[in-house]
């Protein structure tokens, strides 16, 4: 039972990876400033990147979370 909590977490970042692609396409992509001038562009990017690094600190918090479980779990084994 030991290797099988190695291939969940490998599961589990896997779905966040597909989720992480999914989110940036679905929702962050469309985005789009206007009202600004020449800075629409520079805004729309700005908010894209700032929300994509969200993702990407939200995803590695739960990753983390999740390799501490399995090591806790392996250790009490």
């Amino acid at each position: 039972m030991k290797g099988s909590s190695v291939y969940t977490f490998i599961f589990v970042m896997w779905i966040l990876i597909i989720l992480g692609g999914g989110i940036s396409i679905l929702i962050l992509a469309p985005i789009s400033i206007s009202g600004y001038g020449e800075f629409d562009q520079i805004l729309s990017s700005g908010i894209k990147a700032i929300v994509a690094f969200g993702l990407v600190v939200a995803w590695i918090f739960i990753l983390t979370k999740i390799k501490n479980w399995i090591f806790e779990t392996e250790l009490k084994d």
